[in-house]
Parts: C-alpha cells; sequence; structure tokens
C-alpha cells in the first residue's frame, strides 16, 4: 500500500478512492474562463484539477481562481523555480515540477523547503521528453528501466530537503512502456502513483489507449490518482476516467450499463433502445446495473448479473430481475417500467 498524502481537502494513496484529475486548457491568467471551466470539471466529478503556471501573473491568479472553485488547484511548473515559489505562495495546494529542469537542485530543494513550510505535496512528473541525457545515452532512450530511474532520482533531490509529501508520475505516449515503467517504480517506492498516458491523442485513440494502459495497471493494484489525456474537451477526460474506474471496478459512481451486441437471433432494432434506455439512466447515482438484451429466450440469463434488465423480442421484451422474469412489455414500457424498478431498488 501507498503512503497516504493529503492535497487540500482531499488525500491520495492509502488504500483510498482513485482520485479523478484533469488539466484546464483555458488560459490561467483569465481568471473568469479558468475559473468556470474548473466548476464545469467539478460538477462532472473531477476532484483535483491542475492548471498551467507559465509567467508570474499565472502564478499570481492561483489566489483569486482558488477562492471561486471548490476543488484543490496543482499548479504546473517548468523550469522556473521562481513560478513555484509564488504559486506556492498564491495558495496552491499542489505543486507539479519535475526537479531535473526547474533550474538545478539547489533549486528544487528550495521550492521543497517552501512547500514543507505550507504543508504542500509535491508531483514529481517524469516522460519521455523529459529526461536527463545521462539516461538517454545509458538506456538508449526513453525506456521503462530509464523513467523509473529518473523519478526516484528527482524524488531524491526532494528528500534529501526533508521533503517526502511527494506523489510520482512517470508517463510515455507508448502504452507498454508506461505499463512497464509504472510496474517497475511500484515496487520500488511507496510515494503515490498517478497513473495515465501521455499525448494519447484524439477522442477514439486516446480513450482506447488510455484504457488499455490505466485498467492495466489499475487491475494490477497500481494507480492512486488518475488523468486521461485527451485532445479534446476536458469533460471527455472525467467522464471517460468514471466509466474506466467503474469498470475496473475501483468506484463506484452511478448505474452501470450493460447490453448485448446484437447477432442473427435479434429481432428487434436493438441498438436504438439500448440508446435510449443508456440516456434514461444518464444522471443516476444509484448503483445499480441495467441491462438491455436483444435475445427473449436467453438474453434474461445471460444478464443475470444484472439488478433489473429487458430481453427485447418481436413485439415487447421481458423485464427481468437478477435473471428472473416478472412481467412481459411492450416496447414502449421498456423505460418506464426500467425506471419504476431502478427507483424501487
Amino acid at each position: 500500500m501507498t503512503r497516504k498524502i493529503k492535497v487540500g481537502g482531499i488525500c491520495i494513496g492509502g488504500g483510498g478512492p482513485v482520485i479523478i484529475q484533469s488539466m484546464a486548457n483555458a488560459d490561467t491568467r483569465d481568471v473568469p474562463a479558468v475559473s468556470a471551466q474548473i466548476n464545469a470539471l467539478a460538477a462532472a466529478g473531477c476532484e483535483l484539477v491542475r492548471v498551467a503556471v507559465r509567467d508570474a501573473r499565472a502564478a499570481a491568479a492561483i489566489a483569486e481562481i482558488k477562492r471561486g472553485i471548490s476543488i484543490p488547484l496543482a499548479a504546473d511548473i517548468h523550469f522556473d523555480y521562481k513560478l513555484a515559489l509564488a504559486a506556492a505562495e498564491a495558495g496552491a495546494d499542489k505543486l507539479r515540477i519535475n526537479p531535473g529542469n526547474i533550474g538545478g537542485a539547489d533549486k528544487a530543494r528550495e521550492v521543497a523547503r517552501a512547500c514543507l513550510e505550507r504543508g504542500l505535496p509535491i508531483r514529481v512528473g517524469v516522460n519521455g521528453g523529459s529526461l536527463e541525457d545521462e539516461l538517454l545515452r545509458k538506456y538508449g532512450g526513453p525506456t521503462p528501466e530509464a523513467l523509473c530511474e529518473s523519478a526516484l532520482r528527482q524524488a531524491s533531490v526532494l528528500e534529501d530537503a526533508g521533503f517526502s509529501d511527494i506523489i510520482i508520475s512517470i508517463k510515455a505516449s507508448s502504452v507498454p512502456v508506461t505499463v512497464a515503467a509504472c510496474r517497475r517504480l511500484s515496487e520500488k517506492t511507496d510515494y503515490p502513483l498517478h497513473i495515465g498516458l501521455t499525448e494519447a491523442g484524439l477522442l477514439y485513440d486516446g480513450l482506447i489507449k488510455s484504457s488499455a494502459c490505466i485498467g492495466a495497471l489499475l487491475l494490477s493494484g497500481i494507480g492512486d490518482t488518475v488523468r486521461i489525456s485527451l485532445t479534446d474537451d476536458p469533460l471527455e477526460e472525467i467522464r471517460a476516467a468514471k466509466a474506466l474506474l467503474q469498470a475496473v471496478g475501483a468506484r463506484r459512481f452511478g448505474v452501470e450499463f450493460i447490453s448485448c451486441p446484437t447477432c442473427g437471433r435479434t429481432e428487434v432494432d436493438l441498438i436504438p433502445i439500448a440508446r435510449r434506455v443508456r440516456a434514461a439512466c444518464e444522471g443516476l447515482g444509484k448503483p445499480v446495473t441495467v441491462a438491455v438484451m436483444g435475445c427473449a429466450v436467453n438474453g434474461h440469463k445471460e444478464a443475470a448479473s444484472a439488478d433489473v434488465g429487458v430481453s427485447c423480442g418481436r413485439g415487447g421484451a421481458v423485464l427481468f430481475k437478477k435473471g428472473r422474469v416478472v412481467a412481459n412489455i411492450t416496447e414502449e414500457e421498456i423505460i418506464p417500467r426500467l425506471m419504476a424498478e431502478i427507483e424501487e431498488l
């Protein structure tokens, strides 16, 4: 089990829930815009948000942004340790730095001391594009071994300053490399791990690659906080993260929807029915499993694990609970009867 690190009003690691993150893509200096985006992300289920701090104005804006949001705020810093100090002073709940590019070990230790005084954690972020030249030569590229060694080396810089409130992330754009690196790192440290795939791509490709990477790690018991990085609206990152965490059994957010892929036995146009049922279930907070099956003969048996569902056939459907048929209904009755059954559960 990893150690527990406090970030604002939440905790990461220590066997607690896997925390969902995203990053605002609005300009941090535009306080109304970035605050509105953060609040929308929070409403969708984001629990920790990161903002880019690329200059002194962005660092100073953190104080005002914090007054208008309800979730912890992490400041993302590269190259200039003074921006890290300014972000900490402005009230950031966490800093994300790479000690190797923050201006030298002495500057990194100065940042660590400032965070120690304020009780702020630091996320050490290493990816394939930030590796030290020495490690690239040693390993011949951004290998899992190189990424892991870099992360531990950078964490040791902070440890030298007596700082241990550390979260580590190592990411690459390759699924196999990232998975191997995180597995290797998890064997060498008890710091909480932030997991994800960097530069995953547009929505479709990004979802597939991120799910393969993050899902493999979570199912191995690795990962304390996640971000699904997409070249898309950050809200899609939150929707995807919730769905993935629920799929691997890490968290439960509400209705789990299952439906069959249809086959030659299907006697009804199941796809639009399934879409309507899924839309009707959107936003329901109950932890129930709802099934829409396309075979009236054995669909209820195939989906016996569902709390409630329908098996559709020509002219209607059978309504079932836990694999037991309870009623024959018409197609028009499917949604109202399912909603009534969910309400009673």
